[in-house]
């Protein structure tokens, strides 16, 4: 099913070149968010310091977030993150099947990078045994390649109306005979009934390949947990092979917009010497890891924002970020009264809109195919001289190039389904890009009031650090306060992966789990 194995990966395979008995292990979870994908990312980094070619894997992934892998196909960011903290590019094979939720029952289908279809939850249940060949090839493509593949489940491993149809979670496990560790988050209380009530679910086949149980999100002195994790091995006879500390000051990537949601969330105060930026939090917000390298910044106060009342004129920048349902979004700006909030900034304030938001800020965006909606028509926010046409095929492509009113490099990538065209003379590009390894630029976005409000395309632009520098000036000279050099925001990714790394090897027997892999 796959259009990027073949021949050459064959013959690749018949001269000796891969290692066909590549190890494995996989971190299952309790629930959701128990931290597994972070698990993955610092074992990852772990054995690849140990010298082993590592691979992460993830057969099934649910979010919003993704990236643009080498074949030019999407997967989850949260297994580009762990390939990269595994010094690989990302390949369409690490995460062979990812749905992207448009609507509260439906999700957009991508298989092997490419989009596949939509199908409700319940037409999805019914279709995922069909997934299994291609799940299976992309594991056999990474096995032939990699000496180590370092997989992850989804969600909770034991969800009983869902384990017939599994493809993600203790099927794939037992199918490519990988040991797991299953991951629980003492922070939301519980642990106990997670671990014991989740393991005394498992049937006794699933109960063997249970290597043991890794403790998540630990705040306190752990000599107190002594007699719990006692507790949690003499009910289930496998051992606790990590009680791993609560840490907030290694930023990696989340997997999705679970946090963002949350409206317990904690809103930073914008004060004066701060460069205060707000992004509107948009009920299919997708991407939102685009303001990531924002909010690393020291004197940036980054708020996620869900009523309009919250936008003060404290705020010296307003970001709109990606959506999933640009269709559905534009009616919830209309409804809620944030049309009218961001109007009223940009009056005075930057704008910036990216992807979703991008088309969010024109005059109109049109639905001739229900790519989103029954509705054929929708008026955006008109800050800019701009109307989108959404279409079937979606785009995809990584881009570099500059923005065109400071010249700032630009590097990034665009996942869109529409195309969004100039309604007259008064906005300007905002961008001049092109595609790795072309010669061929075309002109990108639009801008007006020089470039104060602007949208675009390109996700991950935020990420370019002369772009950011130059970006974030402007705004820190718009209030006094002190210019930053490119490159002097957040520290290196991969100084973070290895900080990740030392703090779960701290923490984490990992002879123990090394043992269970064979290795």
């Amino acid at each position: 099913m796959s259009r990027h194995s073949g021949h050459e990966s064959n013959l690749r395979a018949a001269k000796g070149e891969y290692n066909i008995m590549a190890k494995k292990i996989m971190f299952l979870g309790t629930g959701s968010d128990v931290g597994k994908s972070v698990a993955v990312t610092a074992f990852c980094r772990i054995f690849k310091r140990r010298g082993f070619k590592v691979t992460p894997f993830k057969a099934q992934n649910m979010s919003n977030n993704s990236y643009i892998t080498i074949e030019g196909g999407e997967i989850g960011r949260a297994q580009a993150v762990q390939a990269e903290a595994a010094k690989v590019l990302p390949s369409v094979h690490m995460n062979p099947v990812l749905l992207k939720p448009s609507s509260m029952l439906g999700s957009q289908i991508v298989l092997q990078g490419s989009v596949f279809g939509n199908m409700n939850a319940k037409a999805y249940e019914a279709f995922k045994p069909r997934l299994r060949a291609a799940v299976m090839e992309s594991f056999g493509q990474l096995e032939r390649e990699y000496d180590l593949i370092v997989m992850e489940g989804a969600g909770s491993c034991c969800e009983m109306n869902l384990k017939e149809n599994d493809i993600v979670n203790l099927s794939m496990a037992e199918a490519v005979n990988a040991p797991c560790v299953l991951v629980a988050d003492i922070d939301r209380g519980g642990v106990f009934a997670q671990i014991i009530g989740t393991y005394n679910l498992m049937s006794r086949k699933e109960r063997g390949i249970i290597a043991g149980f890794l403790i998540n999100k630990f705040r306190g002195d752990p000599a107190l947990f002594a007699s719990g994790i006692e507790y949690i091995e003499k009910k289930t006879g496998k051992p606790v092979l990590g009680l791993v500390p609560w840490f907030n000051d290694i930023r990696i990537d989340q997997e999705d917009s679970v946090a963002i949601q949350d409206d317990r969330r904690i809103i930073r105060p914008a004060g004066r010497s701060t460069v205060n930026i707000a992004v509107v939090r948009l009920p299919c917000v997708s991407n939102f890891t685009d303001m990531e390298a924002l909010s690393g910044e020291r004197d940036v106060v980054l708020n996620y924002l869900i009523r309009p009342s919250e936008l003060s004129e404290d705020y010296d920048c307003l970001i709109i970020p990606g959506t999933k349902n640009v269709m559905e979004d534009a009616a919830w700006i209309s409804r809620t009264g944030w049309k009218r909030a961001v109007r009223h900034f940009a009056e005075k304030g930057t704008v910036v809109g990216i992807c979703g938001g991008y088309q969010l800020m024109g005059m109109r965006i049109s639905d001739p195919h229900g790519v989103e909606s029954a509705e054929m028509s929708v008026k955006g926010i008109g800050l800019l001289p701009v109307e989108t046409v959404l279409e079937r095929e979606k785009t995809v492509r990584k881009v570099s190039g500059r923005c065109m009113p400071d010249g700032h490099r630009v590097t990034g990538y665009e996942i869109h389904m529409g195309q969004t065209y100039s309604m007259g003379a008064k906005g300007e590009p905002w961008l001049s890009i092109s595609e790795p390894g072309e010669k061929t630029a075309w002109e990108e976005g639009c801008a007006i009031e020089d470039g104060r409000i602007a949208g675009t395309y390109v996700h991950g632009i935020f990420d370019s650090p002369s772009f950011r520098a130059g970006f974030l000036n402007i705004l820190r000279r718009g209030k006094g306060i002190t210019e930053k050099r490119a490159g002097a925001g957040p520290g290196s990714r991969s100084r973070r992966y290895d900080r990740l790394a030392d703090h779960f090897e701290g923490y984490c027997d990992v002879d123990k789990i090394s043992s269970a892999i064979g290795i």
